[in-house]
């Protein structure tokens, strides 16, 4: 079989901030007729990426165990057919149809924007961070940089990225305690790694700059 499911739970503890997996409640209340979406992934592909999301309908179930017939039609997986009969476990499910208690959550870890830079992504760190007034429904307001960009990266505007702050979150989710910090404040990490307020930060220069 060229082709194996992917472990939504595996996936959602390294990313569990941009990797949904439906809550206990909704994968509980799952029975015959529902529909539940799998990733089948190409296991021909060398990095395990070339992965389709694709709806099953449960058949079957028998506590964390399923089975249940594919309702789409696969792009790359010349050995699965629509209509085909799929066993997969509790584990492997990454969508429903069902409304989920912890949706506003996700909304939020996804529709949360942040301006950041392109060094806090190849380094996967950030140790400074300031909270402008936001501009738009989606814009949170916040700047997240590493620390050690200097004034000619800074300067560079294709140097930053607009994304969800559910990736800045997967990277250190301790920013959660004052994310929600009114705008015009900035925090900074010091030597213990842990954030602190700047109370006296200079938003003069920087709103002038």
């Amino acid at each position: 079989m060229s082709w194996y499911l992917d472990n939504a739970y595996e996936k959602n503890a390294q990313f569990p901030y941009t990797f949904y997996i439906p809550s206990k409640q909704v994968i509980d209340k799952l029975s015959i007729g529902d529909i539940v979406k799998l990733r089948f992934v190409n296991g021909t592909k060398e990095d395990g990426l070339a992965g389709e999301r694709m709806w099953v309908e449960i058949t079957g179930r028998n506590g964390e165990d399923f089975r249940g017939l594919l309702m789409n039609e696969p792009y790359d997986l010349k050995d699965l057919k629509f209509g085909q009969e799929v066993l997969f476990k509790a584990k492997h499910i990454c969508d429903t149809e069902y409304k989920d208690p912890r949706s506003s959550d996700w909304d939020y870890y996804f529709d949360t924007k942040v301006i950041v830079s392109t060094d806090v992504l190849d380094k996967r760190e950030f140790n400074f961070m300031l909270r402008d007034t936001p501009n738009g429904e989606e814009d949170s307001g916040w700047t997240i940089l590493s620390g050690y960009e200097n004034d000619e990266f800074v300067n560079q505007p294709d140097h930053f990225q607009y994304i969800s702050i559910g990736v800045i979150l997967n990277i250190d989710d301790s920013i959660l305690k004052f994310i929600d910090e009114k705008p015009m404040c900035a925090y900074e990490r010091n030597n213990k790694g842990e954030f602190y307020n700047i109370q006296n930060y200079d938003w003069h220069s920087y709103l002038n700059s």
